[in-house]
């Protein structure tokens, strides 16, 4: 059988329809929701809204987690370092589809500027890498770390019965704990001085403005 090997054009193409499948598709997971099976529960109006807006950055979140994975992958110089980082990329796809799926369910959207967060978070995934496969892993190890608080934040926030967003968070929470075991493993490195500072203020923006937009 004969191996087709892609040319950058492919690549390109390729690229293209999975920021396309993030930002405006409709992603389909590989595991089923862990939201399966637990009752909708009754919320006011503002609960809704809070909920929705929780789940929302929890989306963008994961928009951001395609991009930075993928503009990783795509200059790493280590042949089994891309391969973790694009199955890493598959769970996150998951993330991706369970947050889309609880969105609707709470009659809200994904953010407007789902473009933008993606185009920057690839942008930064591909600088990770230049910098060589150490520092990108140590890139996803520092995300991973932030994106757990913060999932241990909203956890708390969110109204005590949607037990489905919680449910979803909990299982999000567990993967990024251990995509940060396993990126650590692998050689990522602790960031220097500014860069985990740098990560925390451009979360808190993204999280400050996808709560509403």
């Amino acid at each position: 059988m004969t191996v087709r090997t892609l040319s950058p054009l492919d690549r390109l193409l390729a690229g293209c329809e999975r920021a396309l499948e993030a930002i405006a598709g409709s992603p389909q997971a590989h595991r089923p929701s862990p939201a399966v099976g637990i009752a909708e529960t009754d919320l006011d109006d503002a609960e809704r809204r809070h909920a929705a807006g929780l789940m929302r950055i929890n989306h963008t979140g994961e928009v951001c987690a395609q991009a930075l994975y993928f503009g990783q992958a795509a200059l790493a110089r280590n042949a089994d370092n891309r391969q973790h980082l694009l199955h890493a990329a598959v769970e996150e796809t998951d993330h991706l589809a369970w947050c889309a799926e609880r969105l609707q369910q709470l009659d809200s959207r994904p953010s407007l500027l789902n473009p933008l967060w993606y185009a920057g978070s690839y942008a930064i995934g591909a600088a990770a890498a230049l910098a060589g496969d150490p520092l990108s892993l140590g890139f996803v190890v520092e995300t991973e770390r932030q994106v757990e608080a913060h999932l241990a934040e909203h956890l708390e926030k969110l109204p005590a019965q949607d037990q489905r967003s919680r449910a979803v968070l909990t299982q999000m929470q567990s993967d990024e704990i251990r995509h940060a075991q396993a990126a650590q493993q692998r050689g990522g490195i602790e960031l220097p001085f500014p860069l985990p500072q740098l990560m925390h203020a451009s979360s808190m923006l993204m999280k400050t403005v996808a709560y509403r937009w």
